[in-house]
């Protein structure tokens, strides 16, 4: 008997990865909110300034490894509210418990940190020499949603829509869910303010780059498990 089968009998594992990455996001935030020193230090020490990480690809490649470049890695943990945060938490577990449980919790790891980094990698990219901080969850989580899209094209989601004055639950295509909130990431980026507080290039390449990793590893079933459609 294989291993995913097994686990399966035995029920669900628990999605580590998920609860690990939320305790050190609420821990930073609960951190940032007892912090003393000046803000701007704070944004530098654990986020990413896109000037200076394009300069270190302006050198060359022998000069790329950088202790600026964790900052891609760091800044995945740390936000600027506890709106902020919130928000992404709620994605990430939408659709987040679901991937860990598909790609396992080392696949879940490799997926929020890599591609969370090279989203930041293509933001840093798009704004050029700005020197504003970046911090925040959104790329890794736009790849977690582009994983699930691309692993469960015609997977369902349970949700709770107005009817007049009553909330009716329906069950409605994911990839209308996921397509909508797409959708307005490319509008966002165009006709969304540019200033870096939200970073749209972010969720737009989190995105893309989830899917394509996703119908990438489709064809290994020993790597994915494809039979959580509609869990």
């Amino acid at each position: 008997m294989s291993r995913r089968r097994a686990a399966g009998r035995r029920g669900p594992a628990w999605p580590w990865v998920l609860t690990l990455v939320s305790a050190v996001m609420l821990a930073a935030m609960v951190y940032a909110a007892f912090y003393h020193g000046a803000v701007d230090d704070w944004l530098l020490a654990w986020g990413f300034v896109p000037a200076d990480i394009n300069a270190l690809f302006q050198r060359s490649p022998a000069e790329w490894l950088d202790p600026r470049l964790t900052g891609l890695f760091t800044a995945l943990f740390v936000h600027g509210s506890w709106t902020h945060l919130a928000g992404n938490l709620a994605y990430l577990w939408v659709f987040g418990v679901t991937v860990e449980r598909a790609m396992g919790h080392w696949g879940m790891a490799a997926a929020f940190l890599l591609l969370g980094a090279l989203a930041n990698l293509c933001l840093s990219w798009q704004m050029g020499d700005s020197t504003t901080p970046v911090i925040g969850a959104s790329g890794s989580v736009s790849a977690i949603i582009g994983i699930y899209l691309g692993l469960f094209p015609v997977s369902r989601m349970g949700l709770w829509l107005p009817l007049g004055l009553y909330l009716q639950f329906a069950r409605v295509p994911a990839i209308l869910v996921i397509g909508s909130w797409f959708t307005l990431q490319l509008i966002y980026t165009v006709v969304g303010p540019q200033s870096g507080a939200v970073a749209w290039w972010a969720h737009v390449a989190g995105f893309l780059a989830g899917v394509i990793v996703a119908l990438a590893l489709r064809p290994f079933p020993g790597l994915v498990d494809l039979r959580l459609q509609d869990e």
